[in-house]
Parts: structure tokens; sequence; C-alpha cells
């Protein structure tokens, strides 16, 4: 697929916002890499945060992870030696 877009006098150019949408640059924080090889110029998306670990780092879950850390110091909770171990304990 190919898309032509205008370069401006400084450089600068203007993704279409389906393409940002589709690699994610629409969130926070994204970059794009720029890799100059063999007459062409690519640009990689780059998110501080990549997209499919995106929900470990959401309020929520970060809170659970906070949750479960200070669970742990206190003692708290069941350690299991091996899954299996775990999975009988479910029964």
């Amino acid at each position: 697929m190919s898309i032509y877009v205008n370069v401006r006098d400084r450089g600068q150019i203007s993704l279409p916002a389906s393409t940002r949408k589709r690699f994610h640059l629409d969130e926070p924080g994204a970059q794009v890499e720029i890799i100059e090889r063999e007459g062409e110029i690519v640009l990689r998306p780059m998110l501080p945060i990549p997209a499919d670990q995106a929900w470990f780092w959401t309020k929520e879950w970060q809170e659970g992870e906070q949750t479960a850390d200070v669970e742990a110091v206190a003692g708290l909770g069941t350690v299991y030696n091996s899954g299996e171990e775990f999975l009988d304990s479910l029964k």
C-alpha cells in the first residue's frame, strides 16, 4: 500500500489518521524511528509502551499490582510450589 504525503518547508510530514490509529501513533508519547537504507526512508512506529502490553500499565492494573505487593510483604496469600499444586487448590 502506498500513501503520498506532502513534505512541508521545514521537513514536516503528516501521517494520515488511519495510519496513526493502526500503528497506535495517536497514543501519548508515540514516536517514529527514521531508518535510512539503500535509497529509502523507513518510518518505524516506536511506542514508550508496546501496544500489546498497554493493559499492564492501566491505572486499574497498577493499583492491583500495588495491592499485591503490600499483601506479599505482609505475608498474606498462599504460596504454591507448582502449577499443579495451585490447580489442585481450585478443586
